[in-house]
């Protein structure tokens, strides 16, 4: 069973680019993005530096993303690189025919508005992190 988890995992952790932006799969543990030799470097030097301060290198990223709090170093240090948070929440839905049905909608968050958010209404909407999206443009501008 554990197994089965684990190659589920697997589809989650991945790393793509496109002009502006940096994607990372949620399921990514901070230990494997080091490790991962397609992650952009510059990316890798700010998880050493700044985000492994207060951050164990086993943590995921859906695992940091969801119970950050405002006060952590690494709050701030995202919030420089202008990062956003794909997440699925519950949302109910009208049928045609009548009734309500409910069903995950995705939706891209601030890191701001994620962490605004307490555990209580994370919970209430069903919310799962899928991704962490990263501006290059601020990727860029941020000094190591």
């Amino acid at each position: 069973m554990a197994a089965t988890t684990e190659r589920q995992n697997d589809d989650f952790k991945y790393y793509m680019q496109d002009t502006g932006t940096l994607y990372l799969g949620a399921k990514f543990s901070y230990a494997e993005i080091l490790a991962h030799e397609a992650v952009n470097f510059k990316y890798k030097s700010i998880v050493e530096h700044y985000i492994m301060k207060d951050t164990d290198p086993e943590t995921t990223l859906e695992s940091q993303l969801y119970y950050m709090t405002p006060d952590q170093f690494s709050y701030k240090t995202y919030r420089q690189l202008r990062a956003r948070v794909r997440v699925c929440v519950l949302k109910p839905r009208r049928r045609l025919f009548g009734g309500v049905k409910t069903e995950y909608v995705s939706e891209v968050l601030r890191l701001e508005e994620l962490v605004d958010m307490n555990l209580a209404q994370k919970k209430k909407c069903g919310m799962v992190v899928q991704e962490l999206l990263l501006s290059k443009l601020a990727l860029m501008a941020f000094s190591v």
